[in-house]
């Protein structure tokens, strides 16, 4: 049995060394290359006359369409800085969003919901942690339709220090009155950027290098005779006559410019006759005081502390006076009309009270009637002092009576004159009832 399967190993052994070979043939011969039957590699052919004219016109197409600019280094920061702005505004919306839930049923008791401002540049409405925000993103957006402009309002409204923003103003428009002087001189078209002028009156200025940029300065390197290392400078190529008008004219607008403001929105609102015209629930906006100091000073008023009978000097009612003005940074204003509507506007504290006076008039149908302002106590207001209305004890909430001069009514009476609604029709459409 042993015997069997070493013959069956031998043979298995024989048949897989593969074919045999005779000993005549030639050892070094070649095995036959089978061909494969795939399909053989294509010839190039030429393209035909037809293919070369379509060819021609896409790629004349292409040459035709207008390339995108190269951004420039200066346009990379204005992109960051709009994206970090539009995130700024919306972690601002996205915080008073929660803190407004939170404070809905207080806001149903305010007088006003809130102080809100306009931006003059889009007309938005915007509470005061907005619009810093949103006036710089706005002033951004300006550089798509002018860039000249945009640049102006980043100089005087991004800087605090007016006295900087001059010198900076000033620098500048040397360097384009020299330049319109002596168009020719190469020296007057380059600002060398490591100047220390440049670097301490004109580059810590934001703002300045975008208007240099949109009057045509370019950035380019230059060799400097001394240095290895090449610098650089802000370089002007060579104008005709009319853009070195332009300049001027552009140097006129920078030194004209004044800084971008929100404007206060004073919210006017027409209320029917109520005897809670004089109740006056107001938002921490209007104070100048920390959450503690306002707890302090409703408390004190709560215990009916009256400081009028306390012994002080005529120098400590005054000191006393000037802080109470300090403490409030807007004022509610109500009129009450003769018809016993009643008109109601927010002020800024230090607001003139000729403000007050036009904020009346414009809400009047007859506006141009002369009429008079009478404060708590009997006080008459005078248009025409120069005094603010913390000046005139006019904050933070006052209700004044309205009356027409009786002497023009008298006229108009005598004339056959008819009285007619006071307000504006746009305030009447919106009327409400004090709660």
């Amino acid at each position: 049995m042993k015997k069997f399967f070493e013959d069956m190993k031998k043979d298995l052994k024989f048949k897989s060394a593969g074919p045999g070979k005779k000993l005549t043939e030639d050892a070094s011969a070649k095995p036959q290359v089978v061909q494969s039957s795939g399909p053989a590699k294509p010839c190039y052919v030429a393209p035909t006359e037809g293919a070369q004219k379509a060819g021609a016109a896409a790629l004349a197409r292409i040459e035709g369409q207008p390339r995108p600019r190269v951004q420039t280094s200066q346009d990379v920061i204005r992109l960051q800085v709009k994206r970090e702005l539009e995130a700024e505004a919306a972690a601002v919306a996205e915080k008073e969003k929660t803190t407004a839930g939170s404070n809905v049923k207080d806001l149903a008791f305010l007088s006003v919901t809130g102080v809100y401002f306009t931006c003059p540049l889009t007309g938005a409405t915007l509470t005061k942690s907005e619009r810093d925000v949103h006036i710089k993103a706005a002033i951004f957006m300006r550089f798509e339709e002018d860039a000249v402009e945009a640049s102006i309002m980043m100089v005087h409204t991004f800087n605090k220090d007016r006295e900087k923003v001059k010198a900076a103003v000033d620098i500048i428009s040397k360097y384009i009155e020299n330049i319109c002087k002596n168009p020719t001189e190469e020296k007057y078209r380059k600002i060398k950027l490591s100047n220390k002028v440049f670097q301490e009156k004109v580059k810590t200025v934001e703002g300045s290098r975008e208007f240099l940029e949109a009057m045509g300065f370019q950035s380019i390197m230059l060799d400097v005779e001394g240095q290895e290392e090449s610098e650089e400078f802000l370089v002007l190529m060579e104008h005709d006559s009319e853009s070195l008008e332009v300049m001027k004219e552009s140097r006129d607008r920078l030194q004209r410019g004044e800084p971008v403001r929100a404007q206060l929105d004073r919210q006017p609102q027409a209320f029917r006759p109520s005897p809670n015209a004089m109740r006056f629930e107001l938002p921490p906006e209007f104070y100048n005081l920390t959450a503690e100091e306002l707890k302090r000073e409703q408390q004190q008023k709560n215990e009916g502390v009256d400081k009028n009978t306390m012994l002080r000097t005529k120098a400590m009612r005054e000191r006393e006076e000037q802080r109470e003005r300090r403490k409030y940074n807007y004022t509610l204003l109500r009129v009450r009309l003769p018809d016993g509507n009643i008109l109601q506007g927010t002020f800024l504290a230090w607001d003139k009270v000729s403000v007050l006076f036009q904020f009346v008039r414009d809400s009047l149908v007859d506006g141009w009637q002369p009429f008079e302002l009478v404060a708590p106590g009997g006080h008459k207001l005078q248009e025409d002092l120069e005094l603010a209305l913390n000046e005139c004890s006019l904050v933070p909430a006052v209700l004044l009576t309205f009356s027409w001069d009786a002497a023009v009514q008298a006229d108009i009476a005598a004339g056959g004159g008819k009285s007619s609604a006071l307000l504006k029709p746009e305030l009447l459409e919106n009327i409400q009832t004090l709660s």
